[in-house]
């Protein structure tokens, strides 16, 4: 690197040019560099990995560990709105003056090792961690397990939360491939947690080879429940009368199950209270998923990308009770299986709101309306018809549409890609902090 950065924001712009392909599995590179740096931890590490349900698990994780009094860092991917997102210390985000200088560390070790962006910053907040006298440390993985980069990291616990069809051009394109990428995080006699309730024959058989302590849903733990409250059940230990998590969701009992099994096998190097873990649970917070806010018309956000969170977030939007219209804000990446997504929502939407995104794997708007036409929905005709389908260039316009027609008896969907989701949070930012600006103007 010629020049060394300055800020958060140049390091960030460098990083991006740094190697010639965005992603690059394998860890031969990113370990030589942890050698280099002496990364290493003597607390507990918990390594979480799956198709969806990864960021739940690491946030409830976090929240019950804070309850606690534990000092926490989460590492987590991708960010909605600032990098920052993606390092927690003690339940704060780590400030920019932190990780700038971990970056200048990274890049003063690497040498002549070439680094993608996610193995370069994973490695800065990685040392920033091994460095910060944690008593926990949770660690979100990137993409697949195997050869990803947070895999450098021999876990005390590893969760695999679900296994569905994603980054096939990665990972393969069946449930017993992508398993065994997956099971990839696991180790030779430590836990091995999988709360999928159907998993594939390739991550028990790869837990078993290697000598892992597997802990399967519905075998190993489970949970029972009514309306008003839950149980957990583990091999030996059982938490009872417990508050639903805070994040709302179908498959959230299973996310908080794969958590209470983690802090089961933790119990004596990290125990945690009955009070703790409800408090915990009720407390957890996690933007973009299933994430209902206050106000008329309902606005829900959710970073669902693939068809088993489309699934996901179809049974949600379901259970929400009687809407006269549904508007759908969406936008997704061009190697997504935009067609299986379409396929569970396209009963739940009567407006589409299509977005471009701002990458070039992004696929466009116009392209996402091509394939809605072809999987058979068809737009009304007229300023009051009951379908439509728009296109828009961002996110913003495309979620101003679908505010300035839906009544307050409606309800509007942002989903698909993280870029959709952020980039209406940015504008409904934007528009409070406009409206504070003007109401503290017209004050005397």
């Amino acid at each position: 690197m010629q020049n060394t950065p300055a800020t958060l924001a140049d390091w960030l712009a460098q990083l991006e040019t740094l190697h010639p392909k965005a992603i690059d599995l394998g860890l031969e590179r990113v370990a030589r560099v942890r050698e280099r740096l002496g990364i290493a931890f003597d607390c507990p590490v918990i390594t979480v990995g799956g198709t969806n349900g990864k960021g739940s698990t690491c946030a409830m994780l976090e929240s019950m560990l804070l309850q606690a009094g534990y000092k926490v860092g989460l590492y987590t991917s991708p960010h909605l709105l600032h990098f920052n997102e993606r390092a927690r210390v003690a339940g704060e985000p780590v400030a920019d003056a932190a990780l700038v200088e971990q970056f200048a560390a990274v890049e003063a070790a690497r040498g002549d090792v070439s680094l993608t962006y996610f193995e370069f910053t994973t490695l800065a907040i990685l040392r920033l961690f091994a460095q910060a006298g944690l008593d926990a440390v949770i660690l979100e993985v990137g993409l697949g397990g195997r050869l990803d980069a947070v895999n450098i990291i021999d876990a005390d616990v590893a969760i695999v939360t679900s296994v569905d069809i994603d980054h096939q051009e990665y990972l393969g394109d069946t449930r017993e491939q992508i398993g065994f990428e997956k099971a990839g995080i696991f180790r030779a006699g430590r836990a091995a947690i999988c709360s999928d309730p159907v998993p594939p024959k390739s991550l028990v058989a790869h837990a078993e080879a290697i000598g892992a302590d597997l802990w399967l849903v519905g075998r190993d733990f489970n949970y029972s429940g009514d309306k008003q409250q839950w149980n957990y059940g583990g091999r030996s230990q059982r938490r009872n009368s417990l508050g639903y998590p805070s994040l709302r969701g179908a498959n959230q009992l299973l996310n908080a199950c794969a958590a209470l099994a983690a802090l089961e096998v933790l119990r004596l190097r990290l125990p945690v209270g009955a009070q703790e873990v409800r408090t915990g649970l009720v407390l957890v917070d996690l933007p973009g998923r299933f994430q209902v806010l206050p106000g008329r018309p309902a606005v829900v956000l959710d970073v669902a990308h693939n068809p088993h969170a489309a699934a996901t977030l179809a049974q949600n939007l379901g259970n929400m009770g009687f809407h006269r219209f549904t508007y759908a804000v969406f936008g997704a990446m061009q190697d997504k299986d935009i067609d299986g997504v379409i396929a569970h929502l396209k009963g739940d939407v009567d407006h589409w709101c299509l977005t471009d995104l701002p990458l070039p794997r992004a696929a466009s708007a116009e392209s996402i309306k091509a394939r809605l036409l072809a999987a058979g929905v068809v737009p009304g005709a007229g300023a009051d018809a009951e379908s439509s389908i728009a296109c828009f260039a961002t996110p913003a316009d495309a979620y101003a549409n679908a505010l300035n027609r839906a009544g307050e008896n409606d309800r509007i969907v942002v989903f698909g890609s993280f870029l959709t989701v952020a980039g209406v949070m940015e504008a409904r930012q934007q528009v409070r902090s406009q409206a504070d600006k003007a109401q503290s103007s017209s004050q005397p």
